[in-house]
């Protein structure tokens, strides 16, 4: 990932934004996507399948969407869970100040954007647990930086909770099957579709 991602830290300008047209599970979403945020042509392939082959949310509770770019998953989460509070957790400012308008604009107000440390440190003192995770984790972060966000994030699920992520084939998905269960969590491939797996960890 471009170190770019992680510096350059100013809100998405009006010149560069873009509208782009979504449909997942039901919804039709209008977006706003940045070139400088990560898939700003169409949603990607891995977050299409995560959305296809997820299970449905619970209704009530709190969600997280880690990573959450511009916001797709956040935003359907928003909106098939309203009873729900969401957390769109990112590190770049860019990305959670499209998140945040992508959610207005949706109409999916239950949908808070939030600097990812600063999220976590909030999630520990509080001892906020979720119900639902869902992400397309940063593979290109590197592997034991991305395994470190996982490790945090993932131990925060509630009793009874399930975190879905995507991961391509050859960028590791099995392998870090291996390594979720050799750290003690419950995790199996749940679906491989494209040449994406789809990974359940439960609490």
């Amino acid at each position: 990932m471009n170190e770019q991602y992680f510096t350059d830290q100013a809100p998405a300008s009006d010149a560069e934004a873009r509208q782009l047209r979504v449909s997942a599970r039901g919804h039709e979403l209008t977006m706003r996507v940045s070139p400088k945020v990560f898939s700003s042509s169409r949603l990607d392939l891995g977050t299409r399948q995560l959305l296809a082959e997820a299970p449905e949310l619970p209704g009530r509770g709190t969600l997280l969407d880690l990573g959450c770019g511009w916001g797709p998953l956040a935003v359907v989460m928003g909106l098939e869970s309203p009873g729900a509070t969401v957390w769109a957790v990112d590190v770049n400012t860019r990305a959670l100040d499209l998140t945040e308008r992508n959610a207005e604009a949706n109409g999916a107000a239950n949908v808070s954007a939030m600097n990812a440390g600063e999220a976590l440190e909030r999630a520990r003192s509080e001892g906020v647990r979720f119900d639902a995770i869902w992400s397309n984790p940063p593979v290109r972060v590197g592997k034991e930086a991305m395994r470190r966000m996982l490790s945090d994030w993932l131990s925060l699920l509630a009793p009874g909770g399930a975190a879905y992520l995507v991961v391509q084939r050859n960028l590791g998905a099995d392998s870090l099957v291996a390594w979720l269960v050799s750290q003690g969590m419950a995790a199996r491939r749940y679906a491989s579709k494209k040449g994406y797996r789809i990974i359940e960890v439960t609490a």
